[in-house]
């Protein structure tokens, strides 16, 4: 029997539903206020009290009070996700047939559980609970899904998918597949908000899988522009929270995010399933830290800036060589190369005291497993121990200390930079290295992690050990040495992901196979549909940088324009006809996405002088926030934002006509939602279809 048959019975339902939460609401709010105001009356009570009570009365109530605030900590935050639950309790239902039973139950999947007091089940389902997964695995019919005492088999008999907003439902579908292309197409063809928002409600069959994958030690996923690939990762990291709650929390998940924009940019999703955010940082955080001391570095965008704005072959010669497999292994033979032939031990005659050659080169390889610079203190303070003279007796400090100077010398280079530049010259390629600035000894970012990778040769690196999983976005953007480095530093589970067809730098971009030889036995995973983009929108960005595997979500709407223009002011006229066009639409964001720097900030000033309203935002590398409305930045860090509307400005043959060129404009172009703009002035670049 089919309970809550009709529309009008599951309406009926959920405002049964929406009451239950709203008692269990009013309930707990009035519990916690009751607590807070007698955890304020414990304070008054201790602080009156303080000189009357004995340590050990003190202690209990301090102990007394902490656990009190825990206790309403956890109540406010039950709380939070039920005034979530009361605007839309559930989008999901399935009415599941166990083979050992005979009626088929109801269960409504939501972003998070519920049970009222008087309810012996739950009313809802979690996410991602495992009787959950039928709704994104199955259609109707026979289904199975992992408990925890094993497999249950059955068959699904009945499937709905909701859309409630604000305690009131939209519209029900019933449907016999997994996700509902209706519904899909609904959500899909919606103006994008000012951050990223969850997906529980269209998960797909092959990202569950990504989501609830729970074995994998390095999960790789490679997903084409608009694949969801960044929010399928966020919502694994919050099931994997949910999984194992007590053994792993959010201060114990890092991810490596881009930039600064890009972290406020997916901001929302972990507090909207419930957790709180993980951790972020991102290479350059890491590098600083570990090259606190030796030099100061380029950063990844100022490398960007320079390939954008000069042709300097050397310097991608340079970024190209240090960003192959190849060079890793050229550093781990220097490495062999290092450790037989920079110590060279002689014998030592400090007065009385006398320490042999022989003795320095065993003791020197006994310790073959400890970083150069420990490895010397420790050999100096081993033989000093053991070194005696005619009557027996001990070096003095003094003469000690003569000792360790002595033996630190036997080692040919002093310091980390100077070994990494023989390097080099053990290459016979010198010039390979070169300082961004000289008078500051600032390295150039292609050398900043091969510095790091032979810091763990030279001094040693101390792994981050309260990070249990490892978040790395973007992965396309970063080279062989540093997962090098990456392994190094982090031994935990990871989730690796990124399109290596958006790389900003081709001279030092990772193929998925590259990034695979750094992690032999990780797990590899595609995503190949597409959905951000309208189907007019992939085929034109496909025209300018093809990518075979992206399969775009059958969705329509306008065809991307190119406009010719006669002259600058004929360009602007365009854009301002852009702007007021969709001022006046639904659309909330707006993208104009240059290629380098110093047109994005040449614009923005123009349009801010111009445009009294809507607001204009620039977005930098200095940026820490992503706004909605009219965002002026350039496509390298546009990249993982999307817009409902974007105009690329100054598509021409002078602007847009080296390797690097087509990938940013192809990223540019992958940004678009609903409609997609180019103009030039002069000839087109080569790149437009």
């Amino acid at each position: 029997m089919i309970i809550n048959q009709t529309e009008a019975a599951e309406r009926r339902y959920l405002n049964t539903v929406i009451g239950l939460l709203h008692q269990t609401i009013s309930r707990l709010a009035g519990n916690l206020s009751d607590a807070y105001r007698e955890i304020i009356e414990a304070k008054k009570y201790v602080w009156h009290n303080i000189s009357q009570l004995d340590p050990a009365e003190r202690a209990a109530n301090v102990i007394d009070i902490g656990l009190s605030i825990d206790a309403g900590e956890k109540s406010k935050d039950k709380l939070r996700k039920l005034y979530k639950l009361e605007q839309s309790p559930y989008f999901g239902r399935v009415d599941f047939q166990k083979n050992t039973e005979g009626e088929s139950d109801p269960y409504y999947i939501g972003i998070h559980s519920f049970s009222a007091e008087d309810h012996q089940t739950n009313l809802i389902y979690d996410w991602r609970s495992p009787i959950a997964s039928l709704f994104y695995d199955y259609g109707t019919g026979q289904a199975a899904f992992q408990a925890p005492d094993g497999t249950v088999k059955g068959e699904i008999t009945l499937k709905r998918q909701y859309k409630i907003k604000n305690g009131s439902l939209e519209y029900m579908i019933e449907t016999s597949i997994n996700i509902n292309d209706d519904v899909l197409q609904k959500e899909l063809s919606s103006t994008t908000d000012e951050k990223m928002k969850n997906i529980v409600a269209t998960i797909q069959k092959e990202q569950n899988a990504i989501i609830r994958n729970e074995t994998s030690h390095e999960l790789i996923i490679q997903g084409v522009a608009g694949s969801g690939k960044t929010s399928v990762a966020l919502h694994r990291i919050a099931f994997l929270l949910y999984k194992y709650k007590g053994t792993i929390t959010s201060k114990n998940v890092l991810i490596l995010s881009p930039n600064k924009v890009f972290a406020d940019y997916i901001s929302n999703v972990l507090p909207e399933l419930g957790e709180e955010n993980m951790l972020e940082s991102g290479f350059e955080d890491l590098a600083a830290g570990e090259l606190a001391g030796t030099c100061t570095f380029q950063t990844f965008y100022e490398q960007i800036m320079e390939l954008t704005e000069h042709d300097d072959d050397g310097f991608r010669e340079r970024i190209a060589y240090k960003a192959t497999s190849r060079f890793v292994d050229d550093m781990n033979s220097y490495i062999g190369y290092a450790d037989q032939a920079f110590f060279a031990p002689e014998d030592i005659m400090i007065g009385q005291f006398a320490i042999r050659q022989e003795e320095l080169r065993n003791g020197y390889a006994s310790l073959h497993r400890m970083p150069v610079k420990p490895r010397l203190e420790k050999l100096a303070g081993q033989l000093i121990a053991n070194c005696r003279n005619h009557d027996g007796d001990k070096p003095d400090p003094s003469t000690a200390k003569r000792f360790i100077t002595a033996i630190k010398k036997m080692y040919k280079h002093s310091n980390l930079l100077s070994l990494y530049k023989g390097f080099y010259d053990q290459l016979g390629l010198p010039e390979l290295f070169k300082y961004a600035q000289t008078k500051t000894r600032t390295v150039e970012y292609a050398d900043v992690f091969p510095l790091i990778y032979l810091k763990h040769y030279y001094e040693g690196l101390s792994p981050y050990e309260f990070v249990k999983h490892l978040l790395v976005d973007e992965m396309q953007d970063y080279t062989p040495i540093q997962y090098a480095v990456l392994s190094l530093l982090f031994t935990c589970k990871k989730t690796i992901l990124g399109d290596s067809s958006q790389s900003v730098n081709p001279y030092s971009s990772s193929s998925l196979q590259e990034i695979s030889k750094m992690f032999p036995g990780a797990e590899t995973v595609e995503l190949t549909k597409s959905y951000r983009s309208t189907i007019e929108i992939n085929h034109f960005a496909g025209k300018i940088k093809a990518n075979p595997s992206l399969v775009p979500v059958e969705r329509h709407g306008q065809e991307p324009r190119i406009l010719k223009c006669g002259d600058a002011d004929e360009q602007w006229r365009r854009i301002r006809e852009l702007l007021d066009d969709f001022a006046s639409s639904d659309h909330h964001s707006f993208g104009i996405i240059v290629k380098t720097r110093q047109q994005a900030e040449e614009l923005y000033h123009h349009l801010k002088l111009s445009l009294p309203s809507p607001p204009v935002h620039l977005l930098d590398f200095n940026s820490v926030q992503f706004q909605e409305g009219i965002v002026v930045t350039t496509a390298h860090l546009a990249k993982g934002l999307e817009f409902d509307r974007v105009l690329i400005p100054g598509v021409d043959a002078l602007s847009y006509n080296l390797e690097l060129d087509q990938s940013l404009l192809y990223i540019a172009c992958t940004r678009a939602m609903h409609q997609l703009t180019l103009t030039y002035i002069g000839q087109p670049s080569p790149f437009l279809p």
